[in-house]
C-alpha cells in the first residue's frame, strides 16, 4: 500500500487538469447507477478528495454533494493499489467516532477502489456504501468494481485537456478497447443473458450465458435472429415494444416465453436501457433476458387459488343472505330488520365481487369502472336507476380503490342509498341525489346532495346505521364525517385519505 503517496502533490492543479467544473458525467452516473446494482448497495458514489473537501462526481442514492475531507472514506482508499473495504465501521477505530458513522448516512460497510491517474497521482475513489455491516464483496462484486474504477479513470483521462492531439487519440483508443474487452469479461461472468445492440437496434453481441442458456450457435441470433427465440404468440409483441423503444429512446421491458436448449419456451424478463453520449444520443443498447418461469408459474397459481377463495367467499355471503330470508319466513315480526340485513349482506357481496371476481365472467371488464369507485357504486346503485336514467348521478373524480376500501365504501353508500328512500329525497317520485367526488389536498372529498324530498330531520337518538357509517368512515378509513339537516334535503360530506382509498393511490 502506498500510504504517502499524492500527499506532496498540488492538488488543485492536479485536479484542474480534468475540468471538473465544467460538468458532464453522464457515463459516471450510469457507472455508480450499475455499481449499486452489481454490489446490493444502497448508496455508491465518484469521490474527487481535495485539500479540504471530498467531491461528488456522481453519486446514488445520497443527497449530499460533498463532505470534509477530514471524514473522507475514500481520502484512505486512493491511496492502495487494490479495494479499501471497511466490514463495519462502528467497529473499526479510524472510523468509529467518524461522523458520516455516527450520524447520517450512518456508514456501516464501505468497499472504495482507488482512480489513480495514469501518472499515478491518486485523485479518488469509485466505492459502495452500505447502512449494515457485511463481511466482503463477491469476487465477482470484487472484480466488477475494480473494472468500473478503470472505467472512471477513462472517463477522466479524456476530459484533460493539455496533451498532446496524438497521444490523446491513442490513449482514448485504448481505454475504450480495454473498456470493452473488460465488459465483455465481466458480462460472461454473470448468471444473467446479457446481449447488446447498435443504436438502429442490430444485435451484434451476445455473453456466454446467452449460447447455453439457449444452445444455438455462436452469431446465429445476430441481427434480427433474435426475434426467432421466441414462442411464436409474443413474437409480434416483442417486435413492437422493441420498435417503441427505438424509436423514443424508452427503456425496454417486456415478459415472454424463450427457447431454452431443451426446446421448451420458459417465461423470460427481458430488459434493456440505452447508452447516450454526451450530447445525449444513444450510443449503444444494453440488455439483459431473466428467466423467471417459476415465478410466473407460481404466481399463476396463487391467481387460481385467490379466484376459489374469492369464489367460496361469495358463496358465504350468499348463504347468510339465504338464511336471513328463512329466519324472517319463519319469523315474520322480524322481516323488516332481516330484509334490511340481507341488503346490507348482498351489498358487500357485490362490493367483493367487483374487486375480487371469482371467476373471469365475473370479473368487471375495462369501460365498466375496473378498480375505480364509479364502478362500485354503480353496483350499489343500480336499483334506483328508471326508464330515463338514474336518480344518483355522480360528478367529478374516479378515484381507485382496492379491496382494502371496497368493502366499508359499499357498506356507506348502500346505507346512505337506502336512508334517502326510506325518508330522505328518493321517497319522493321528483327526489335525486348528487354526488359529487374531488381531489381536495391529500384526501378525497365526496359531498352527498339530497334534493326534492320532505325536509330533512336529523334522527334522535342516533341509529344503528349512523353508527354503522361512522365507523366505516372514521375507524376503517381513518376519515372524517360531515351532516347537514338542510330543509330541502340532507348533505352529508366526507373526507377520505387517499391512501385509504387503494394501496397504489397511496404509494403514488
Amino acid at each position: 500500500m502506498a500510504e504517502g503517496r499524492g500527499l506532496a502533490t498540488d492538488r488543485a492543479a492536479l485536479l484542474a487538469l480534468y475540468d471538473l467544473d465544467a460538468g458532464g458525467f453522464r457515463t459516471l452516473d450510469e457507472i455508480t447507477a450499475f455499481s449499486a446494482q452489481l454490489c446490493d448497495a444502497p448508496i455508491a458514489l465518484v469521490s474527487i478528495v481535495e485539500d479540504v473537501r471530498q467531491r461528488f462526481l456522481a453519486r446514488c442514492g445520497l443527497d449530499a454533494e460533498e463532505t470534509p475531507r477530514d471524514v473522507s472514506f475514500c481520502a484512505r482508499a486512493m491511496l492502495g493499489d487494490d479495494l479499501f473495504i471497511v466490514p463495519d465501521a462502528t467497529r473499526d477505530p479510524r472510523f468509529a467516532d467518524n461522523a458520516l458513522v455516527t450520524g447520517p448516512p450512518h456508514i456501516r460497510f464501505y468497499a472504495g477502489a482507488p482512480l489513480v491517474a495514469s501518472n499515478g497521482d491518486p485523485l479518488g475513489a469509485l466505492c459502495v456504501i452500505d447502512t449494515v455491516p457485511r463481511e466482503h464483496l463477491t469476487p465477482l462484486q470484487h472484480q466488477g468494481l475494480t473494472l468500473l474504477a478503470k472505467q472512471v479513470m477513462a472517463e477522466l483521462e479524456a476530459r484533460r485537456r493539455n496533451r498532446d492531439s496524438m497521444l490523446r487519440q491513442q490513449m482514448d483508443a485504448a481505454a475504450v478497447a480495454d473498456s470493452d474487452r473488460m465488459f465483455r469479461t465481466l458480462a460472461d461472468t454473470m448468471p444473467q443473458m446479457v446481449w447488446s445492440t447498435l443504436p438502429d437496434g442490430f444485435h451484434d453481441y451476445y455473453n456466454a450465458r446467452w449460447y447455453e442458456y439457449t444452445g444455438v450457435p455462436v452469431g446465429s441470433t445476430d441481427g434480427e435472429g433474435w426475434n426467432g427465440m421466441f414462442h411464436p404468440d409474443d413474437q409480434d409483441r416483442a417486435w413492437g415494444r422493441w420498435r417503441h423503444s427505438l424509436e423514443t429512446g424508452e427503456p425496454y421491458e417486456i415478459e415472454y416465453r424463450l427457447r431454452h436448449h431443451s426446446g421448451q419456451y420458459r417465461w423470460t424478463l427481458g430488459r434493456a436501457l440505452p447508452i447516450r453520449d454526451s450530447d445525449g444520443a444513444i450510443v449503444r443498447w444494453i440488455g439483459t433476458c431473466t428467466e423467471i418461469h417459476e415465478q410466473k408459474l407460481m404466481m399463476e397459481e396463487r391467481e387460481m387459488i385467490a379466484h376459489e377463495l374469492s369464489h367460496r367467499i361469495k358463496n358465504i355471503f350468499s348463504v347468510i343472505a339465504g338464511l336471513i330470508a328463512l329466519s324472517a319466513r319463519q319469523h315474520p315480526e322480524i322481516r323488516e330488520v332481516a330484509d334490511d340485513l340481507r341488503d346490507r349482506i348482498m351489498a358487500l357481496g357485490r362490493a367483493h365481487d367487483f374487486v375480487r371476481p371469482h371467476s373471469a365472467d365475473s370479473a368487471p371488464q375495462m369501460g365498466q369502472g375496473l378498480g375505480r369507485l364509479r364502478g362500485v357504486l354503480d353496483q350499489i346503485f343500480a336499483p334506483y336507476r328508471t326508464a330515463t336514467g338514474s336518480r344518483i348521478v355522480m360528478t367529478g373524480d374516479d378515484p381507485q380503490i382496492d379491496d382494502r376500501s371496497a368493502t366499508p365504501l359499499a357498506l356507506l353508500f348502500h346505507e346512505m342509498a337506502t336512508n334517502a328512500a326510506k325518508y330522505g329525497a328518493l321517497s319522493a317520485d321528483s327526489g335525486r341525489v348528487e354526488l359529487h367526488i374531488e381531489q381536495e389536498g391529500a384526501d378525497m372529498r365526496i359531498d352527498w346532495i339530497e334534493q326534492g324530498g320532505p325536509t330533512a330531520v336529523a334522527a334522535n337518538p342516533e341509529g344503528f346505521g349512523s353508527r354503522l357509517m361512522k365507523l366505516s368512515v372514521e375507524r376503517q378509513l381513518g376519515g372524517r364525517l360531515e351532516r347537514d339537516w338542510r330543509p330541502e334535503g340532507l348533505r352529508l360530506s366526507l373526507w377520505i385519505p387517499t391512501r385509504s382509498m387503494s394501496r397504489a393511490a397511496g404509494k403514488a
